[in-house]
């Protein structure tokens, strides 16, 4: 039988798409859409599961297997799915508050765990399905129906928070550039164990402009800086040097030698050095790309080959012969 090519049609489900006019879910959608075919993988082997928000609507307009799920658990549930479907491959749609609120302990333990997810976390720095609270991400300060006179809390760095639960892929992207989105879920999706990808994307009703800073087709080229494993950490006008004492800072190119500046390592096992390249971006430079890719036994490759050496050493195990075993009383 003649292998069956497939398109991005094949993967565009009859749902209405209903996110409001403008919004950055549009592009990550479609770029999705594009991208499954690429993948080679059926559609029925490719698995969405999403908690609550705006984001989390994702799994209806995809033809793939999907799970609308609860606020803040779908990692937890995807996790059993990826561990006893080793076959599938499965991603996780969650925003900035479902992940990183009530979903802040289910994220960071699939993460530390390294189970074999692609979680996608599309960060718009406030709550919009409920209509425009702030959010774990949004900037102190921040005037929202929720913090009226100013948000007083210090906001998640989604990037800085997967490295220090250890996750052994973290990227960063943005919604508007489908090229590089494009080239980071390649990445991910190679890559086996947790992959966080954190998505800027714009809320054009309650947060609109948060990221036109780095958007604006002027200022772009200089406001991106580029992780790309083996070469320089630069923008078209700045990039990063290590300081004196080691750390790593951004400066304007004008500022220092072509030679100061930092050759990416995304292999770097130890987690400091991509920690320190999260803690650099500002509100005018951000940094894009992956900051971390390695490689760790992942969590269900550890536990089926726990599970095969108990068998191996004491066989399969009868479920009547243990409820019926030594360790019952009869109460009567």
């Amino acid at each position: 039988m003649a292998e069956i090519t497939l398109t991005k049609k094949d993967f565009t489900s009859d749902q209405e798409v209903r996110w409001c006019p403008g919004c950055g879910d549009y592009s990550i959608l479609a770029t999705m859409q594009a991208f499954l075919p690429e993948l080679g993988v059926p559609r029925e082997k490719i698995v969405f599961i999403s908690g609550i928000g705006c984001s989390s609507r994702f799994p209806y307009y995809l033809e793939t297997f999907g799970m609308h799920s609860i606020h803040g658990r779908a990692p937890a549930i995807a996790s059993g799915l990826t561990i006893s479907r080793p076959d599938l491959t499965v991603f996780v749609i969650t925003g900035d508050g479902d992940a990183l609120s009530i979903g802040g302990n289910h994220f960071i333990h699939a993460l530390r765990r390294n189970v074999d997810l692609k979680i996608m976390l599309f960060n718009n720095r406030i709550y919009g399905l409920t209509k425009g609270q702030y959010s774990p991400t949004s900037e102190a300060g921040k005037i929202t129906k929720s913090t009226p006179v100013g948000s007083l809390d210090t906001p998640f760095n989604p990037v800085s928070l997967g490295l220090g639960a250890e996750a052994t892929f973290i990227a960063r992207t943005i919604d508007s550039d489908r090229k590089h989105l494009t080239g980071v879920l390649q990445a991910a999706t190679k890559h086996k164990g947790s992959a966080l990808i954190e998505i800027y994307q714009n809320c054009p009703i309650f947060n609109d402009g948060a990221f036109d800073s780095i958007k604006d087709g002027d200022s772009r080229e200089g406001a991106l800086l580029h992780l790309i494993h083996g070469e320089p950490i630069k923008s078209t006008t700045h990039a990063v040097v290590r300081k004196a004492d080691g750390d790593l800072e951004m400066r304007a190119l004008s500022e220092i030698n072509e030679a100061d500046i930092v050759i990416h390592d995304a292999h770097r096992i130890d987690p400091t050095y991509a920690f320190a390249l999260s803690r650099l971006s500002t509100n005018d430079h951000v940094l894009v790309g992956v900051f971390r890719d390695v490689a760790r036994p992942s969590y269900g490759d550890l536990v089926h080959e726990q599970v095969d050496g108990v068998i191996a050493k004491q066989g399969k195990g009868d479920l009547a012969t243990l409820l019926a075993g030594g360790d019952s009383w009869e109460i009567s």
